[in-house]
């Protein structure tokens, strides 16, 4: 396992994150889920990625009690706050200085640790002031609960605010967790660019594009029984941006780049955003411990320019590039 820099601080996390985002608590078992995390460890991973509304606070719970037991200087831990949690009450939601300060405490308490490496906000809160949410951020850190902040699909503009406002308050913001892949590249325009100017890294998520990338899904036929694009609970509609057939047939065309560099499709996809200098990691996530196994494989890897161009070539004008989409998927008010 290969480690970088998160942003421009001293942290080093592990190039591959686990994140556990629609698995624990929800689509696998308790059992299978420590096994997962115990493949994560087993192959060099230190770094996890949870957040509270994941399962409605169970992805936490699942995850401190899988994690417990291991030195926990060893390992990076990140969380997120935002979405509606618990009975989803007035209050329940968004970035106010009450909900930030009160999920903290649950996500501790949840986790089973004294603190967080890398407190998130989820999304950008349109209906809190800006400085209201980073003065909750700064009095977190200097209460010793969370050690850096970042920040989860901002755009460039809100990531610049942010950061101003971080360094007026005394503490770090250090990285964006964004949708990337080779399929969805929104943030290679305008977020991206921003990012290095101010020091802050990517952390990114569904580099498999949901498991796309892997070529399960083929052109023409109906997805795999048991698969992510025919799970009901949220899956189906994550994946389905991409279950068309001219993404599809572009993805079968990946196959040639990863046998010649002697990888997985999935190992492809993951090895693929990590040739971005701005990521730090990429965040995989698994129902089953081989999948963790498998996957980890793309850390150190080097993509040759030439084969870089013929990812492109494959995918043409399949590629989600359009900088806009980042406000689009984001909420224009704070959810219920």
């Amino acid at each position: 396992m290969d480690f970088r820099y998160l942003g421009n601080s001293g942290l080093k996390i592990s190039e591959i994150t686990y994140g556990n985002w629609l698995t624990h608590g929800s689509q696998v078992e308790n059992d299978t889920a420590t096994q997962c995390v115990r493949a994560a460890l087993d192959a060099g991973i230190s770094t996890f990625d949870t957040a509270d509304a994941y399962a409605n606070t169970a992805a936490e719970t699942v995850l401190g009690e899988a994690l417990k037991g291991e030195r926990r200087e060893s390992l990076e831990i990140f969380t997120k706050v935002y979405w509606p949690t618990g009975p989803k009450g007035k209050n329940d939601t968004g970035l106010s200085r009450k909900h930030v300060m009160e999920s903290i405490n649950g996500s501790l308490q949840r986790l089973q640790t004294d603190y967080v490496d890398l407190y998130q906000a989820h999304r950008y809160d349109t209906e809190t002031p800006l400085e209201e949410t980073m003065q909750a951020f700064a009095d977190i850190v200097r209460q010793g609960k969370a050690l850096y902040i970042g920040v989860s699909e901002w755009t460039a503009d809100q990531i610049r605010a942010g950061v101003e406002l971080s360094r007026e308050l005394g503490f770090q913001l250090v990285s964006n967790q964004p949708q990337y892949s080779m399929l969805w590249r929104v943030i290679e325009g305008e977020v991206v660019p921003t990012s290095k100017e101010l020091g802050v890294s990517q952390i990114v998520w569904s580099p498999i594009a949901q498991g796309v990338l892997t070529g399960k899904y083929k052109p023409g036929e109906q997805p795999p029984a048991g698969s992510r694009a025919t799970d009901e609970k949220g899956g189906a509609d994550m994946i389905s941006r991409f279950m068309r057939d001219d993404v599809l047939t572009g993805v079968q065309l990946l196959q040639p780049v990863a046998d010649e560099l002697g990888l997985s499709m999935a190992q492809l996809a993951v090895a693929w955003v990590l040739q971005n200098e701005n990521v730090a990691s990429a965040i995989i996530g698994a129902s089953r411990p081989e999948q963790v196994s498998e996957n980890v494989k793309a850390s150190g890897v080097t993509i040759p320019a030439e084969l870089m161009a013929k990812v492109d070539d494959a995918l043409g004008a399949v590629v989600e590039r359009d900088p806009a989409r980042t406000a689009e998927n984001a909420p224009a008010q704070r959810p219920v």
